[in-house]
């Protein structure tokens, strides 16, 4: 498959790979853009105790249209560098609903 966007790759449970950038104590939880391969997300969340975690989480649900239950970390708990696993999207959806064309 032809890469969609750089922070998105296709898994093969048949969801996502999202990369993300992870910003946690900002002022308000918003997608932030692209930062190089990943996608650059600010949550109000400080980061400790996992609680910026659960927050991108939520809002990586929110923002494709999937229950939070389908987004999974799977890389980089304690670092600003994570990837999220999300179930029952395909890239195409996941890629254009990230990128400001969906939702």
């Amino acid at each position: 498959m032809p890469e969609l966007v750089p922070y998105i790759e296709e898994d093969e449970s048949g969801g996502v790979l999202v990369r993300i950038k992870a910003v946690p104590g900002s002022s308000r939880d918003r997608i932030a853009g692209v930062l190089g391969d990943r996608l650059k997300v600010a949550v109000s969340a400080p980061p400790e105790g996992g609680k910026a975690n659960r927050a991108i989480a939520g809002l990586l649900a929110s923002a494709l249209g999937v229950r939070t239950n389908r987004v999974e970390l799977v890389s980089g708990p304690s670092h600003p560098e994570k990837v999220f696993r999300v179930g029952g999207i395909e890239a195409e959806r996941a890629a254009s609903a990230l990128s400001g064309g969906g939702s």
